[in-house]
């Protein structure tokens, strides 16, 4: 059973985030309400440059600079949010493992469509090695549709032929921009923040009018994942995504990647932004900080 504290916080969140027909002005609009909360006063968030593309650094104030470093890839579904904007999302993983996050503030669509975000997620994480980070040293992270270019990400280094991080780790992430899996297709619960038509409207967002969803480095789902670092896919069992992160587990095996799949009973898209409200969220959270630490040292 979720945790009352859980069912309460569901109690008190909009029921209008994702309405199918939504412009992306209207989503942009209503993401604006549901972001860009405080980090905290023990992390310091500063502008910074990685690559040519800008972001935003959030670090501990007590984080000794041991050569580990966070590449977040945040969410918005495409269209919404700024690196400065996400700063308490990264804060929660700075500060549970004492390390720097670079916020990438990648181009958002339809204004700039795909492959905008992805080159300047792929130009920022090989930024960071260029500045001097070992690549084994860095990890990927990314939420919704962050996650999807969290792995778009390794796809395209992969194809430049760059070092890969030395782990990435996803939370409800977008790896098929058709929402096609069985839990869009035949939903469980009430789902809040997410809807299968909505998001392949995101998707039409991103890739334009005549783009293909179905483009490995859009839906990572069709991609060949052979020589990506192991990954960390965590979802909600009544995410209309979960399946998502299920049939690319299954590729990730398929192709020899290393995979940890976490589904969690009863939780919804996104749920652990819900980090300061419900023991779920924060246990979630530390899950992806064990694995991370595992694979970053």
């Amino acid at each position: 059973m979720p945790s009352q504290e859980f069912l309460k916080a569901l109690e008190f969140l909009p029921r209008d985030t994702a309405v199918p027909g939504d412009t992306f002005v209207e989503v942009r609009a209503k993401f604006a309400l549901l972001h860009g909360h405080p980090p905290g006063d023990d992390v310091n968030c500063t502008p910074g440059i990685a690559g040519g593309i800008p972001g935003t650094w959030v670090r501990p104030k007590d984080a000794v600079d041991d050569g580990r470093a966070l590449v977040f890839f945040h969410g918005g579904a495409f269209v919404s949010c700024g690196s400065d904007a996400y700063t308490f999302w990264a804060a929660r993983l700075t500060r549970a493992l004492c390390v720097p996050s670079f916020v990438v503030d990648y181009r958002r669509a339809p204004e700039h469509r795909f492959p905008a975000a992805l080159e300047d997620c792929a130009d920022a994480a090989q930024g960071l090695v260029d500045d001097g980070y070992e690549p084994s040293r860095l990890a990927f992270v990314g939420d919704s549709c962050g996650g999807g270019l969290a792995v778009s990400t390794l796809l395209q280094l992969r194809e430049r032929g760059a070092s890969m991080p030395g782990c990435a780790a996803t939370f409800s992430g977008w790896f098929d921009l058709e929402a096609s899996g069985d839990a869009a297709v035949h939903p469980i619960g009430e789902e809040l923040f997410v809807e299968p038509s909505w998001i392949r409207d995101r998707g039409r967002d991103y890739v334009g009018p005549n783009g293909d969803p179905r483009d490995p480095l859009v839906s990572p789902i069709h991609a060949d994942l052979t020589g990506l670092p192991p990954l960390f896919l965590q979802a909600g069992q009544i995410d209309r995504c979960r399946d998502d992160s299920t049939r690319l587990a299954s590729r990730a095996a398929r192709d020899g990647v290393a995979v940890t799949l976490e589904v969690w009973p009863e939780m919804v898209h996104g749920f652990q932004g819900l980090y300061d409200l419900c023991p779920e969220a924060r246990d979630a959270i530390a899950h992806a900080t064990d694995f991370i630490e595992r694979h970053i040292g």
